[in-house]
């Protein structure tokens, strides 16, 4: 017997958890589970809505619709502090039978207008002159003479970084928390539900340790800035309470004492000084004796940046690794191995030393010469200090720091590989993508660059996470969006990051987007100039979010700043395509660059630029009729034809052949739509493939060329080449890393060289995401999904097996449900098998065959004919004299 799918969940806008949500009329989504027994070929035809607020009866709302993904909030829009209940069931299927209710979700506004907070700033008495800034401790004790609480919520932000306690309890389990925004445009402010921390008819005391942050530390490259946004931190709290009786307000004001914390310094790069002789146990509590000694605060000016609530969720510990080795190096030195490099922090259970020993812990990648090889963290000093009181220290890590490392050494203890962790920290982002094939190397491949997301998921999209930098470079976020919203939820982190993005740039008038989001790259070192990938992030990020979550606000929201880089911003020659006097990064590390000059790439950075510019209008042109400006619309359309036509007169000969005769050349013509002419476009794929197969299908790109080489390489009809690039073992490759033993991906090819010595060049990390853009090529290529309609309504399968891979499986979570694509070969016998999830569809085109079938949600099994190694293994093009083995697998 059939039955109707099951409602999974509802959510609220873009927003992780419906709490302190910032918009009054929240649009709701919802998903959907199937099982075998699921009414195959399942759409929604209508769907009911009920809201409870308050005591007054729930409000029900039918509407005739198919959308199950953002749809309007029907009752009136709420106010601040206001919760409502929520559940749905939708109408569908043959019978149109509904399905069983959701269960009840909540939502709940925060502060909506800057009214709402009766808040002070409050800070300590005396300024500090200097940095880096001490971190301070704040109380405040007060009575609740209510015998029954309600609820509770405490609204709280800092200019700084803070952890809150209420009875010496930790509220919620944030890190880093509110996280780093534009801070002159946007500060985040949390919201917690504390009234289980509260004790009715008692005495209690809320507590704050405040420490700089990022928002007064040193920040930025060459030795960097200190006080960019100020120079002395704040807190601002406001406790408001619920009970039978009354409603009591806690704010943070006059009334707070504070004093130094135990915690001598805390800075994002240099890492955190803890001394146990000037801890004051129990300082977080009713029973702390010692108030006394405490000063009074002072009130500060309350921040006029607007305070608002966050839809990305907070950087949290998500994993907890043991160490697998502990090493004595040649110089004596003992490093801990924790066999992944990760982003986060040391965890010691238990420590005891005498009075004024010092244990220190230095942070860092990678060994050299089997020694810590710290070089690549340039002036940062990855460490952090614990200074004995002669007592035990129990449970000690870094409070307000978070390093890049595997290894750790440390001088001053001895540990064992049973007392310590690595505790992993990034962005606790709800994971949606997953990739399996048959090919470990691929697997270890797609492995690495989720562990580099998620170290470089902290508060924000940054490029490296362990040296004197951390930033939000707008290129590498750019090329690796596609990929990062397939592994992961991405919609409310990286739309507040363009949030930040759009505040940054126009607050000018140039129209051009900073390198860095948020900027604390001063002017006169890196001074402001329009850049092609880099600040094209403005258009080709706010699309891919909406390709993966189908979100026309974000398209609205962003369509300013879309409108000020394309029609301002870009510096324009006589033909209307980029001026060509301008240096672009455009093709940056290419792997011929050398290691002091990685702008110096092969493919000429004007082309590169022209071919984005190109891209880039289409897209707006799209984005404009998507957003009904229809006046926009036209006007982008006739310039994208007007711009590819001039593209094509100024790169493209008449055989097919492009002046940039290089392989990002050729792949961002085919991949970009830039040949209309079939022979010439076929000519383009001929040349790009003879160019993979003279490098002997070493990487040839840079970060232009490199998230799409083997998309070109497939569209061409060469997909066997892409498989044979991916399967490359020498420098420079994909796998060369791995067979190095990466466990992320590295910023340059070489980042260590074949000998184990590190890239001698100023600029190398071993966890930048950007390279690892190939994944997408695994996600839509090798398994075979990619959406067709934003929002994944629509799914391609469309799977080309190739190479040695013999098997392949994804699974993706859709905002309707979970898709489930696999496939296996067993000879010349390919078999899929596909489950689509309710209210969507799929168009599934299998491997060899040029016809395409349409189907509806449900559990689908294919099988056809295909030989997998036809034209494998293809051969490099080398002289007749040189034969080089084979290094693949």
């Amino acid at each position: 017997m059939s039955v109707n799918p099951s409602i999974t969940s509802v959510s609220f806008e873009q927003h992780a958890t419906g709490l302190g949500i910032g918009i009054p009329s929240p649009r709701i989504s919802w998903k959907f589970a199937a099982t075998e027994h699921t009414v195959p070929e399942w759409e929604q035809k209508s769907y009911d809505i009920e809201i409870q607020r308050g005591s007054s009866s729930p409000e029900s709302y039918h509407v005739n619709a198919s959308e199950s993904v953002l749809v309007p909030w029907p009752s009136q829009p709420l106010v601040s502090r206001e919760p409502a209940q929520v559940r749905v069931r939708s109408h569908g299927g043959p019978s149109d039978e509904p399905t069983e209710w959701s269960s009840w979700s909540t939502v709940e506004c925060g502060l909506l207008d800057s009214q709402d907070w009766t808040a002070r700033a409050i800070t300590s008495p005396a300024k500090q002159a200097e940095g880096p800034l001490r971190p301070l401790r704040l109380r405040k004790t007060f009575k609740l003479s209510a015998t029954a609480l309600q609820d509770a919520r405490l609204y709280i932000t800092s200019l700084g970084v803070f952890q809150a306690y209420i009875n010496g309890i930790p509220v919620g389990d944030h890190c880093m928390a509110p996280g780093w925004t534009s801070y002159h445009h946007r500060l985040n402010y949390e919201v917690f539900d504390v009234a289980s921390l509260l004790r009715a008819n008692e005495e209690n005391v809320i507590a704050v340790e405040l420490a700089e942050g990022w928002y007064a530390t040193r920040l930025g490259f060459l030795g960097g800035q200190r006080f960019i946004y100020g120079d002395e931190m704040a807190l601002i709290a406001q406790l408001e309470i619920n009970s039978v009786q009354d409603k009591v307000s806690i704010v943070s004001d006059a009334s707070w004492k504070c004093h130094a914390s135990a915690l001598i310094t805390s800075e994002i790069y240099d890492g955190e000084i803890y001394d146990a002789r000037e801890d004051q146990k129990g300082w977080n509590t009713v029973l702390f004796d010692q108030e006394s000694s405490w000063d009074a605060v002072r009130e500060t000016e309350f921040p006029k940046t607007e305070l608002v609530a966050p839809n990305a969720p907070p950087v949290r510990v998500t994993q907890t690794l043991k160490p697998i080795e502990i090493i004595t190096t040649p110089s004596g030195k003992k490093v801990v191995d924790f066999g992944q490099n990760l982003v986060g922090r040391v965890r010691i259970p238990s420590l005891v030393n005498p009075t004024g020993h010092t244990v220190t812990l230095i942070h860092a990648e990678v060994l050299e010469n089997q020694e810590l090889g710290i070089r690549p963290l340039r002036i940062a000093k990855c460490t952090d200090t614990i200074i004995s009181a002669g007592s035990e220290i129990f449970d000690w890590s870094p409070r307000f720091t978070f390093h890049g490392f595997r290894y750790v050494q440390i001088d001053g203890w001895n540990p064992t590989l049973e007392n310590l962790v690595a505790e992993v920290m990034h962005t606790d982002l709800h994971r949606t993508g997953w990739f399996n094939c048959s090919h470990e190397m691929i697997n270890k491949l797609h492995e690495n660059a989720t562990w580099s997301m998620r170290g470089n998921f902290l508060s924000l999209p940054t490029d490296c996470p362990q040296r004197d930098e951390r930033l939000g470079w707008t290129g590498d976020i750019q090329v690796f969006g596609p990929s990062a919203s397939f592994l992961y939820n991405t919609a409310g982190m990286l739309g507040d990051w363009l949030k930040d993005l759009s505040a940054e740039q126009l607050a000018h008038d140039h129209g051009i987007p900073p390198f860095v989001i948020p900027n604390v790259i001063p002017e006169a070192l890196w001074p402001t100039f329009p850049q092609a990938v880099w600040d094209d992030v403005t258009v080709l990020l706010s699309w891919t979010l909406y390709q993966s979550y189908g979100d026309t606000e974000i398209l609205r929201r962003q369509y300013p700043s879309m409108k000020a880089w394309v029609d301002v911003g870009i510096l324009r020659g006589p033909d209307n395509l980029w001026e060509d006097t301008i240096f672009q990064l455009a093709d940056w590390l290419d792997p011929t660059a050398p290691p002091d000059n990685p702008g110096n790439s092969r493919t000429d950075g004007t082309l590169v630029a022209d071919a984005y510019l190109v891209h880039v209008t289409r897209t707006l042109a799209s984005i404009s009729k998507i957003i009904d400006e229809k006046l926009d619309a036209e006007r982008y359309e006739a310039d994208y034809h007007t711009l590819k036509s001039r593209f094509q007169a100024k790169y493209v000969s008449s055989t097919g052949l492009l002046v940039g005769d290089t392989q990002t050349a050729l792949a961002l013509a085919i991949v970009f739509d830039l040949i209309d002419d079939p022979a010439q476009l076929a000519t383009a794929g001929d040349r790009l493939a003879r160019l993979v197969r003279k490098s002997r299908f070493q990487v040839s790109t840079g970060f232009s060329g490199t998230p799409i080489i083997t998309h070109a390489l497939t569209k061409a009809g060469y997909p066997q080449l892409a498989y044979r690039m991916l399967q490359e073992k020498s420098c420079p490759s994909w796998m060369y890393p791995i067979t190095m033993g990466s466990t992320t991906i590295w910023e340059r090819w070489d980042s260590m060289r074949p000998d184990g010595s590190i890239n001698p060049g100023e600029m190398t990390s071993f966890n930048h995401y950007a390279l690892g853009s190939i994944i997408n090529w695994l996600h839509a290529t090798v398994a075979g999904v990619s959406p067709i309609e934003p929002g994944w309504r629509e799914v391609l399968v469309k799977p080309v097996p190739g190479g040695t891979v013999t098997s392949a499986e994804v699974v993706y979570e859709t905002a309707y449900g979970k898709l489930e694509c696999s496939w296996v070969l067993a000879g010349q016998c390919f078999k899929l098998q596909l489950v689509v999830p309710p209210n969507s569809r799929a168009k599934v085109v299998l491997p060899g065959d040029k016809g395409e079938k349409w189907i509806g949600s449900g559990r689908y099994t294919f099988e056809t004919k295909f030989d997998s190694q036809v034209g494998w293994p293809p051969k490099a093009l080398v002289p007749p004299m040189f034969h080089p083995e084979d290094s693949f697998v």
